[in-house]
């Protein structure tokens, strides 16, 4: 019988080839973008993380009760809990660090990596693909150096070399053997590409210093919660054996999702998955008023067939499975369409910008999936046309052919417009809000012009760079060089590199405004080498900037912005005032404020969190780091002097690799590429929902016209001129369309100010601009879409019209 049903409706829609091309388009469109996005969602939201059952695996972290703080373990903290643990079965810890690996006949190269305890893999169930990883000898002090390898690095600096097993390089100047190479595509934590053992980094640590991100396997059988318990005990001993540095810390525990998931990044992809799910609805409302015209035109056939014995339920039947059948044949353009769309996404993705465990595709959970919503949306929009046409009276629908009563499926027609246009312009908004946002983020002022900029880092490995003010002198020499090549106006070098991260924080105390311990205002700092303000191009305020002596030296003075002066001193008297930053003992030095800039904004643009810091800038000296930036203002294309200062890097050390080289201007944009990508994605879900509603209005009032043809015959004849014929359809039509826009402007509010004002950057989730460009938008549509059918009304022949009835 159902093979019986699936041939009937195969030869159903190959003798309406019209109907099933618009249908099977509507529905490939509304399925693909539906299969693209659920692809994101499961790869981010749904699929394990790539270890041995990982749902065993917790993040071990510590807890400031006092402040409700989060930090990470200490290596002794770690180690006593290591060993006093009873639910977990391991605790391994990792720590990130900047691996700079030299060979001869090589230039020196910088990696991201990390250092690891000797078990953390085996933890996580991964293991080399060639050669063996660290034991528990390599992961002593004083053992002599390893090293794993990422697939990735030895494949781009080794060629994929077996004899690479033995080899001696310099990982940070420390003779280091490569002992083995990672599978594929591993880049724990994050995207690291080669691991060192992490007990020689950190055995000298002092037990405040809490930098380790700790990972705990449960035992078979043991909760969480009965861990969490475990080590608050265990965290409650080491508070009573160690008072100064542990008192008032506990244990703190997070699932692998709740650590590694921004929590904005759900919401964005739920805020996706329902603007393609109305795409959905709004492609599954032309497929049902597609099977209502189509059952209209079928009323006499389906008669017949119940006049020879069928019952509603064997009609029913019958027209569902075509549904069914329909809705299946979309899905290899759906499929199609959604492996295009999902490496459209991956694309536009800068690299290393996602971790390496974040990957989607179309496996068979997409398919599975697309297949499933095939079949659901077939229900959805083939029911209610079924029921619709498979009741009434035989008796009339005989005598009254192909026409009969429509009244019914009119007003369900009306109201499935009335929906598309509603969930259009929900779309619509959304789109348009994220687009703005997006280019307001590009053009926003961060109070210096980015352009003839170029910034990069590079790194000073090993023991010539522990002696004190040993990376001063060498990065004194690295400015100076850059300064004298050709086409450079000014450098500075800093800990920070305007929109790629870095600088620091922490409390600090105003002269004559003692703050009790623990509750001191916080601020940014920033060391910074002379000319940071020549080569941003800013001027003080008031004040000045940093002199030569003073920036290349020890001087305790600092130059702060607008923000930190208005809130420190309001009265205009930051220059001369003094505070002081670190442990505020008595010995503690005094900064004097020299100057105060205007407000720069090198930290990139967040839309949640839009207030600049509190930033203090003090002489390089005293924010000296192994990872440091370099900043040029360059006359003429700024990209065009990496080489030349590459050369001089060599120059001052051959030893120091230099990387993330890129004009501020590209960092700049790099800072808020998500949000183009959000601005991408829901500008294409909104064109496709309005295209998709404008057919629908189009075919709503096309069939209408027909079903009235006589109607208007009438009229025509009783004396009503094109003028009236065209405000009539046009009429219906806008009237659907300003019902539908009523109610997708509420639903356009709800859902922007609720669930993504948090996204958008100098626009207001409730914008009037924009709620009435939509409003317009969709009018104009609504017209457009009514004119042809109206058009073609204003046409009909009252003589044959009226012959018809």
């Amino acid at each position: 019988m159902l093979l019986q049903d699936v041939r009937y409706a195969l030869r159903s829609l190959w003798h309406s080839k019209g109907f099933a091309t618009v249908a099977i388009l509507c529905l490939g469109f509304g399925i693909g973008l539906n299969a693209t996005i659920f692809s994101v969602m499961d790869g981010v939201l749904l699929k394990p993380y790539p270890y041995d059952d990982p749902d065993r695996i917790l993040i071990v972290q510590t807890l400031n009760q006092k402040t409700e703080n989060t930090a990470g373990l200490s290596y002794l903290d770690m180690r006593d809990l290591k060993a006093a643990t009873t639910s977990f079965a391991t605790i391994a810890a990792t720590t990130n660090r900047s691996l700079a690996v030299a060979e001869s006949g090589r230039d020196p190269e910088r990696y991201v990596g990390a250092g690891i305890s000797w078990d953390l893999f085996p933890m996580l169930g991964t293991s080399p693909i060639l050669g063996h990883g660290f034991t528990a000898d390599d992961d002593k002090e004083g053992a002599p150096g390893v090293v794993l390898l990422s697939h990735d690095l030895w494949m781009r600096r080794y060629n994929g070399d077996r004899d690479v097993l033995g080899k001696t390089v310099l990982v940070n100047a420390k003779p280091c053997e490569i002992i083995g190479v990672m599978p594929p595509r591993f880049q724990f934590p994050q995207n690291q590409r080669l691991w060192i053992p992490l007990t020689p980094l950190v055995a000298k640590d002092p037990r405040d210093f809490r930098g380790l991100f700790a990972f705990g396997r449960l035992k078979p059988g043991v909760s969480a919660a009965t861990a969490k318990q475990d080590l608050d005990a265990i965290a409650a001993r080491l508070a009573t054996t160690y008072p100064a540095t542990n008192e008032g810390w506990t244990a703190d525990l997070r699932t692998l999702r709740e650590r590694f998931l921004p929590p904005e990044v759900p919401v964005v992809i739920y805020l996706m998955m329902g603007g393609v799910t109305l795409v959905l609805f709004i492609a599954c409302s032309n497929v049902a008023n597609l099977l209502l015209a189509r059952a209209t035109a079928r009323k006499r056939e389906i008669s017949v067939r119940t006049a020879l014995g069928a019952g509603r339920g064997r009609i029913v039947r019958q027209l569902l499975t075509e549904s069914v059948v329909l809705s299946l044949v979309s899905v290899p353009l759906g499929v199609l369409l959604a492996e295009f769309g999902t490496r459209a996404i991956a694309s536009a993705m800068p690299p290393d910008q996602v971790p390496y465990y974040i990957t989607w595709e179309l496996d068979w959970r997409s398919l599975v999936y697309t297949i499933a919503i095939a079949a659901g949306t077939a229900i959805l929009f083939g029911l209610f046309p079924a029921l619709q046409v498979s009741r009434g009276n035989l008796h009339e629908s005989l005598k009254e052919g192909t026409r009969g009563n429509t009244a019914s499926r009119s007003l369900m027609r009306s109201t499935f417009v009335v929906m598309q246009v509603a969930f259009a312009a929900v779309a619509l908004v959304g789109a348009i809000l994220f687009v703005r946002s997006f280019r307001n983020m590009g053009a926003a002022d961060v109070g210096f012009d980015p352009k003839p900029l170029m910034a990069m880092r590079f790194y000073m490995p090993g023991a010539p760079y522990e002696a004190e003010d040993a990376k001063l002198r060498r990065v004194e020499d690295v400015v100076r060089r850059a300064e004298a090549l050709p086409g450079v106006e000014a450098a500075f070098s800093s800990n920070l590199v305007p929109f790629s991260g870095g600088g620091g924080g922490g409390p600090i105390t105003i002269e004559g405004r003692p703050a009790e311990p623990g509750r001191q205002p916080g601020i940014t700092f920033i060391g910074v080498t002379p000319h940071f303000s020549q080569t941003l191009g800013i001027r003080p305020s008031v004040g000045r900037t940093f002199r030569d002596d003073e920036g290349w030296s020890h001087a305790h003075v600092a130059i702060v912005n607008s923000t930190m002066s208005k809130r420190f001193w309001p009265n205009g008297d930051a220059v001369g005032a003094r505070f002081k930053v670190g442990a505020f003992s008595p010995e503690d030095p005094w900064f004097t404020v020299i100057g105060v800039i205007p407000d720069v904004n090198l930290f990139g643009i967040d839309p949640s969190n839009p207030q600049l810091p509190s930033v203090a800038f003090m002489p390089y000296a005293f924010q000296q780091s192994l990872n440091t930036g370099i900043t040029l203002r360059v006359a003429g294309d700024p990209a065009a002097i990496t080489a030349a200062v590459r050369e001089q890097l060599r120059a001052s050390d051959p030893n120091l690799p230099m990387f993330q080289a890129r004009t501020v201007d590209e960092s700049r944009q790099l800072n808020y590429w998500a949000f183009g990508l959000y601005g991408w994605i829901f500008g294409t879900i909104g064109v496709m929902g309005l295209l998709l509603a404008s057919i629908g209005v189009y075919g709503v009032l096309s069939y209408s016209v027909e079903q009235r043809s006589q109607e208007i015959g009438v009229r025509v004849a009783l004396g009503a001129v094109r003028w009236d014929v065209l405000r009539l359809v046009i009429g219906h039509g806008v009237t659907l369309a300003v019902i539908g826009i009523l109610a997708g402007l509420v639903l356009s509010g709800l859902s922007m100010f609720y669930g993504a004002k948090q996204f958008f950057y100098n626009v207001s989730p409730l914008d009037p601009v924009t709620f009435s460009a939509v409003s317009l938008f969709l009018v104009a549509v609504a017209f457009f879409a009514s004119y042809l059918p109206a058009r073609r009304a204003a046409k009909v022949d009252p003589i044959v019209a009226l012959r018809g009835e």
